[in-house]
């Protein structure tokens, strides 16, 4: 029952991920891990709160000599200086100190802020990641990626700083909105696609069904995703090479994401950039037309989209964002190109106009 992953970091064991179907085993690997006298801050959202909070307190509270809430509103408009600033504030209020802990849960906003809070109070202290969606399952709590939006500008502040501890409770997903489920899929569909064609297979054999209701199918998923990212993370912790191919579709996804003003989802962007990168990577002479459909056949049986209808800006303006990504090198957009399902490379050669044939033909 369950599945574990060791991640190492510089070749070292460095922390666990586990995946499980509640939240029993949580207060004895927190134990294993020495904490016992140490404080606790579970920082949350407000629409985490009802569902988790009380639960995951009652689970930690024997744990740890203080097990003290810290929620924020929910939303992307919340992942930005001032809410770590309020943070900051509340664990000093609380005479937080080195030996403490804090404990993010929910979804990947929340563990990029709480991680980037640990990284840098007090110059750092442990925290340990309880992603609640299936986007921070697959993707944002693994790897050690901190941080939070600074002004217009996607995740530009930041850190590089591994958590103690991933514990995964799939169950969790069953509260998610279907809209919010779809968003998290983008990930786990992206990691196929760029390593792994046999979890890009099992993808598109789930496509369209209720896993919710097939638990043992969407731990296996959730699985194979994770050991995906464990991977590519290990090989490059601090994205100077290989790590850059989980940015497969984000790069005009982000763009996307910005203009929509957030009203889309993460992953729903993702899913677009992905079909124009599939796209251009056809037009590079990698993928068949037919790999190209069958990529948006997957993302449209889980409800993913594959077309910007109604779009208010142009392709024109998606290319102008893109030149603002934090993943620029040199002046050159680092872009990442499919050369088959589950096979993907890197390259900073693409024309503006070859682009924009991409952007293009997502409307």
């Amino acid at each position: 029952m369950g599945k574990r992953i060791e991640v190492a970091c510089e070749g070292k064991p460095c922390y666990n991920i586990e995946i499980q179907k509640d939240f029993s085993l949580l207060p004895g690997l927190l134990k294993e891990l020495g904490y016992g006298e140490n404080k606790a801050c579970i920082v949350t959202e407000s629409n985490v709160e009802p569902l988790y909070l009380e639960e995951v307190a009652g689970v930690l509270s024997p744990v740890f000599s203080e097990c003290i809430p810290f929620v924020f509103k929910a939303g992307e408009g919340s992942k930005n200086t001032d809410t770590v600033g309020k943070l900051y504030e509340f664990l000093i209020q609380h005479s937080f100190d080195r030996k403490d802990v804090l404990v993010a849960l929910g979804g990947g906003v929340v563990g990029d802020l709480a991680g980037f809070a640990a990284a840098t109070y007090l110059r750092g202290i442990d925290f340990v990641q309880v992603p609640t969606t299936l986007l921070a399952q697959t993707d944002s709590s693994i790897g050690g990626k901190t941080g939070v939006d600074f002004m217009q500008y996607k995740n530009m502040v930041g850190a590089f700083y591994m958590p103690r501890l991933v514990y995964m409770n799939i169950s969790t997903l069953g509260s998610l909105p279907k809209r919010q489920f779809s968003s998290g899929a983008a990930e786990l569909i992206k990691h196929g696609f760029i390593k792994d064609a046999g979890l890009s297979a099992l993808v598109k054999e789930q496509g369209g069904k209720n896993m919710l209701q097939e638990l043992d199918i969407l731990e296996e998923l959730v699985f194979r995703s994770c050991q995906v990212k464990r991977k590519v993370v290990e090989r490059d912790p601090k994205e100077k090479g290989e790590r850059a191919l989980l940015n497969f579709g984000h790069t005009i996804g982000h763009a996307i994401e910005k203009l929509s003003d957030f009203i889309l989802y993460h992953g729903e962007c993702v899913a677009l950039g992905m079909v124009g990168a599939a796209y251009i990577s056809y037009l590079e002479g990698n993928l068949p037309l037919s790999q190209v459909e069958e990529v948006e056949r997957v993302l449209e049986c889980y409800g993913l989209p594959i077309r910007l209808d109604g779009f208010s800006h142009t392709p024109e303006e998606i290319l102008a964002v893109t030149k603002l990504d934090k993943k620029m090198e040199t002046g050159k957009i680092k872009f990442v190109l499919l050369k088959g399902l589950g096979e993907s490379y890197i390259t900073k050669g693409l024309t503006d106009e070859r682009i924009l044939e991409g952007i293009r033909y997502l409307y």
